[in-house]
């Protein structure tokens, strides 16, 4: 079973009681009404069931007992910012039963396969983009497929910059001059929304794999937490970027970025993709290619496992 995605946009008392989160709403709570009625409005969920809990609101309590079950039970917490953006993320520091062993192996791992880590990275990214364009926007990206297997260890021609501009400069044609920025025009803000729960996803998996999130294989900022999360997600951007153009198509109003667009981008963990020619929900596939990963520091595979998206 996938595991939930929880989002709690208005203010709410969030604890916890036999290995349940109990969801209570402080206006009931405070309100001069039956304690019947007070226990009937309280709502439970399983830990055991949660993947994903985002906090966007400055109201809400969270029991430090709750806290420690959600880590306990390897649950991503994110915070979000007064701009109600993803700002934080807690993830447990004890992720694996023998990571101290997992952490070496990663630390030791030699340049020259982490080179081949990223070529394996950026042809499944490119890949993924073309596909998106040619099934989206009806866009020739012939060159796309052969610049992704053209991609040599390290990537040395910057195939992915490459892939990158044609592919932004395609993807949103009812949009003059679009350009792929933090701080950009929308649809932007869903891209970065989208994309930051993409990452938690991907920190969680590397975390739930014993490697530490820190210590990329081609990021290497310094001020930079989640290195290696931002390595893999690569291939996974494109399924994040799907879920943007239907929200885009739809004719909603896409420049605030207001609770009904972010339960669509809330199904990114959801959203299928195809992994050994099986359909993996993307949070599940995020795991086999963390998984793929350390195999590889180990020295127990060379290969990476990353979804193909489903069009």
């Amino acid at each position: 079973m996938i595991k939930k995605t929880l989002y709690f946009g208005n203010p709410a008392y969030l604890g916890m009681a036999n290995k349940q989160m109990i969801i209570t709403l402080p206006e009931v709570e405070n309100a001069d009404v039956p304690d019947s009625f007070k226990a009937q409005s309280k709502k439970s969920v399983p830990i055991e069931d949660i993947g994903v809990v985002i906090l966007d609101n400055k109201q809400i309590t969270i029991t430090h007992g709750l806290i420690e079950e959600l880590l306990e039970n390897n649950v991503a917490l994110i915070t979000c910012n007064s701009s109600r953006m993803p700002v934080g993320l807690m993830l447990p520091l004890r992720g694996h039963s023998t990571q101290t062993e997992h952490f070496r192996e990663q630390i030791e791992a030699s340049q020259p396969l982490k080179k081949q880590l990223w070529q394996q990275t950026i042809r499944a990214k490119i890949k993924n983009q073309a596909t998106l364009l040619e099934s989206e926007r009806s866009v020739d990206a012939t060159h796309l497929f052969k610049w992704a297997d053209d991609v040599k260890s390290g990537d040395p021609d910057n195939y992915e910059a490459q892939a990158a501009a044609y592919f932004w400069m395609n993807i949103f044609p009812g949009i003059p001059d679009f350009r792929r920025h933090r701080e950009g025009i929308p649809p932007n803000n869903l891209l970065n929304y989208g994309y930051a729960i993409l990452r938690a996803i991907m920190a969680r998996a590397i975390v739930s794999a014993g490697m530490l999130p820190s210590l990329g294989i081609f990021h290497r900022n310094k001020y930079n937490a989640y290195c290696l999360a931002d390595d893999v997600m690569e291939p996974y951007r494109p399924v994040v970027d799907k879920v943007v153009i239907d929200i885009a198509a739809s004719s909603v109003n896409i420049s605030d970025l207001n609770i009904d667009l972010k339960q669509k981008l809330l199904s990114i963990p959801a959203q299928d993709v195809m992994m050994d020619g099986k359909r993996r929900p993307l949070l599940v596939a995020a795991s086999q290619t963390a998984a793929g990963l350390y195999k590889c520091f180990a020295g127990k595979s060379r290969k990476i496992i990353y979804p193909d998206i489903i069009v």
